[in-house]
C-alpha cells in the first residue's frame, strides 16, 4: 500500500514540476538574454512573454494544474483544499481571459466519475442491502435535507437554478455533484461553478468545525464506550504474537477451526515445529508447552495470549514466501457467506489472517462476512494454497494491469446509456448525461466484478491515479469558464450567497445528527457518518486524530459511498423539480 500511494505521489509531483516550469520558463528567458523591445520596460516585456505563453491552451491548461495543487496543499490550522485549489487558480485565470482545449473538461468529467464509481461499486449495494443500514439513511436524511435546503432557497429566494446546484455541491464538498450539476444545468453553467467556488471553503471548514466543537458541547469523550447496543471500542493495529500453551482445558483439541474464544478478531495460523513456525495441520491439537503464531487486533491477541498461557518472545523462523499469498475474492460461491459457514479450513486447510476491503484492512473473525473484490492474506500449505486460491478467484498480482479493453468498453457503455432518453407517462422525460451513465455501468461492473470478458479490476494506484487526473482536468475547464463572470455574480448576489452556502451546510449536519441519534448511534458512529454523508476527508481526518478507536472510520466507509451516489441522484431530482 505504502508503494501504490508513493507512486500515485510521485505522479502528481511530476505534474506539478512540470506546471511550475512552464510558468517560470518566461521570466527565466528574459534574464538569460535580457531583452528589452522598442522601449519597453522589462515587466512590460514581461507580461507580454507570460501573456503569449500562457495564450498557449496546453501552456495554461498545465499551468492551472501546477499552481492549483500547489494552491490546494498550503494549510492553514491543519486544512487545505486539495485537488479543489484547482478550481480556485482556474476562476482567477478564467477572469484573465486565458483558455484551455475544449473538450478536457469532458473527458476528465467521465474519467473521474467512471473511476468514482468503480470504487465504490463493490460495496454500494452491499451497503444499501444488509450492512450500515443505519448509515444509508443517515446519508439519505443528510443528502435528502441539503437538497430540500437547495430547493427551498431556488424558489422561495429566487437565487437562479444554475447557482443553487452549485452552492449544494459545494456545501457538501462533492465534485461528484458539481459533475452531475454542471451536466444537467440547463441555465448558465458558470453560475454552477461560481455557486460551488462560494460555498466550498465554509463546506470545508463547517463539517471540521462541527465535529470538534459538539463532543466539547456534550462534554463526551469520542472514547467513551456508551453505546447501548453494547459496541466496544475498536483497536486500529494489527499485531502478531507468540503465544506458549497452558490452558488444560484446551489440551487434545483440535486448533485449527476451533472457536475458543468466538467473536473476538484473532487467528492462530501457525504453529513452532523443529524451532520454524509452520501452517496448521488438521491433526494439530493444542499440548502442554506447545508455541502458536497469533495474528489479530491488540485487544483480541491480549485476550487469546491471556487465556491460552503466555506471551514468548523469542526468534524463529518462518517461510513468508511460499506459505502465504495474497489472494482476491471473485467466486461467487464465496460471497456473502461466513468464514464459520464457508468451513475453509476443513475444505482447504488455509487460514486468512487478514482481509482488505477497499482501503481498510482487519483481523477477520469466524462470523465475517466475505465480500466480493475482498483481498485475503491466507496461510497455508504451497500445494493447499494454490488449490484455494483457484476456488475462490485469482492472485492479487494480477490485479496490477489495468484492462484498457474493459476500461474504454464500461466508459463507452455509460456514455451510451447516459444519452439514452427515459420517460414515464405525462413526463417530459430525462437522460443520465455524462454523470449518470457511466456512474450506473460503473457500479454495476464494480457490483460484479466482471461482466462476460469485461473486467472492473483497476490497480488502486492507476485508480487513484486516473481519478485524480479526471478531477483536476474537469475543474479546471469549470474554472476556467466560470472564471470571466465570477465577480459580476457575486456582486450582484452579494453577502447571501455566502450565507446561504452555511446554511446548506449547517443544518443537514444538525438534523442528521439528531437522526443518528434517534437510530442508536454512538457519538463516534454519529460523528464519523456524518462526516461521510458530507463526504468530508478533513473532518474524518480531525476525529481520527482524537480517538485510537477506528469507530468514526468505520462508519465513514460505510455513509460515504452511499452519500457519493445520492448527491448524484439529487441533482437530478433538482433539476427536474426546477
Amino acid at each position: 500500500m505504502k508503494r501504490i500511494l508513493r507512486d500515485y505521489a510521485a505522479s502528481l509531483q511530476f505534474i506539478l514540476n512540470a506546471g511550475l516550469f512552464l510558468m517560470f520558463l518566461p521570466a527565466l528567458a528574459l534574464a538569460a538574454t535580457e531583452v528589452v523591445a522598442d522601449g519597453a520596460t522589462v515587466p512590460e516585456v514581461q507580461k507580454s512573454a507570460i501573456d503569449m505563453l500562457l495564450g498557449n491552451q496546453s501552456v495554461a491548461l498545465f499551468s492551472i494544474i501546477a499552481l492549483g495543487l500547489w494552491f490546494g496543499r498550503l494549510t492553514v490550522a491543519g486544512l487545505n483544499l486539495g485537488s479543489s485549489g484547482v478550481i480556485f487558480v482556474a476562476l482567477l485565470f478564467g477572469h484573465l481571459h486565458y483558455g484551455i482545449p475544449v473538450g478536457v473538461g469532458t473527458f476528465g468529467l467521465v474519467l473521474f466519475i467512471y473511476c468514482v464509481g468503480i470504487s465504490a461499486g463493490p460495496t454500494f449495494f452491499t451497503i444499501l442491502s444488509r450492512q450500515g443500514a443505519n448509515f444509508a439513511k443517515l446519508s439519505f436524511i443528510v443528502v435528502g435535507f441539503a437538497a430540500l435546503c437547495s430547493y427551498a432557497i431556488s424558489e422561495f429566494i429566487g437565487i437562479p437554478q444554475s447557482l443553487v446546484f452549485g452552492l449544494f455541491a459545494g456545501a457538501l464538498t462533492s465534485t461528484p455533484a458539481l459533475a452531475a450539476a454542471l451536466d444537467v444545468s440547463s441555465g448558465d453553467v458558470s453560475l454552477v461553478s461560481v455557486g460551488y467556488g462560494i460555498a466550498y471553503p465554509f463546506g470545508v471548514v463547517g463539517v471540521v468545525l462541527f465535529v470538534q466543537l459538539l463532543p466539547r458541547l456534550l462534554r463526551q469523550s469520542l472514547d467513551e464506550k456508551e453505546d447501548s447496543a453494547g459496541k466496544k471500542k475498536l483497536e486500529q493495529q494489527i499485531v502478531r504474537a507468540l503465544v506458549k500453551v497452558h490452558n488444560k482445558a484446551l489440551f487434545g483439541r483440535q486448533i485449527a477451526g476451533s472457536e475458543i474464544l468466538p467473536g473476538v478478531a484473532c487467528q492462530i495460523s501457525r504453529v513452532l515445529r523443529d524451532e520454524h513456525l509452520v501452517p496448521l495441520a488438521a491433526d494439530d491439537v493444542f499440548s502442554e508447552g506447545q508455541i502458536l503464531f497469533l495474528v489479530g487486533d491488540k485487544a483480541g491477541t491480549d485476550l487469546f495470549v491471556d487465556f491460552i498461557g503466555e506471551r514468548v518472545e523469542k526468534e524463529v523462523a518462518m517461510d513468508v514466501v511460499r506459505e502465504r499469498i495474497n489472494v482476491v475474492l471473485t467466486a461467487e460461491e464465496f460471497v456473502g457467506k461466513s468464514i464459520r459457514d464457508l468451513g475453509l479450513f476443513s475444505r482447504f486447510g488455509v487460514v486468512i489472517t487478514r482481509i482488505e476491503r477497499g482501503e481498510a484492512a482487519f483481523v477477520p473473525r469466524a462470523d465475517t462476512v466475505l465480500e466480493r473484490a475482498d483481498k485475503m492474506l491466507v496461510v497455508g500449505d504451497p500445494a493447499l494454497l494454490n488449490r484455494f486460491s483457484e476456488a475462490v478467484g485469482h492472485r492479487a498480482r494480477a490485479l496490477h494491469e489495468t484492462d484498457l479493453v474493459s476500461l474504454s468498453v464500461g466508459i463507452l457503455a455509460g456514455i451510451i446509456l447516459g444519452m439514452m432518453p427515459f420517460a414515464l407517462p405525462g413526463t417530459k422525460g430525462f437522460t443520465l448525461g455524462l454523470t449518470g451513465g457511466p456512474l450506473f455501468v460503473a457500479l454495476i461492473l464494480g457490483h460484479f466484478g466482471r461482466i462476460g470478458p469485461f473486467t472492473a479490476r483497476i490497480p488502486l494506484a492507476a485508480q487513484h491515479f486516473m481519478r485524480e487526473l479526471g478531477l483536476i482536468l474537469f475543474l479546471a475547464d469549470a474554472g476556467v469558464k466560470a472564471g470571466g463572470t465570477f465577480m459580476e455574480i457575486v456582486s450582484q448576489y452579494g453577502l447571501q450567497l455566502f450565507v446561504l452556502g452555511a446554511a446548506v451546510t449547517t443544518a443537514p449536519m444538525i438534523i442528521g445528527y439528531i437522526a443518528g441519534r434517534y437510530m442508536g448511534l454512538s457519538l463516534p458512529e454519529c460523528l464519523g457518518g456524518l462526516c461521510g454523508a458530507m463526504t468530508s476527508t478533513p473532518a474524518l481526518g480531525t476525529l481520527t486524530a482524537k480517538t485510537e478507536s477506528d469507530v468514526p472510520v468505520v462508519s465513514y466507509a460505510a455513509a460515504y459511498p452511499v452519500a457519493l451516489v445520492l448527491m448524484i441522484v439529487f441533482v437530478q431530482i433538482l433539476f427536474y423539480l426546477g
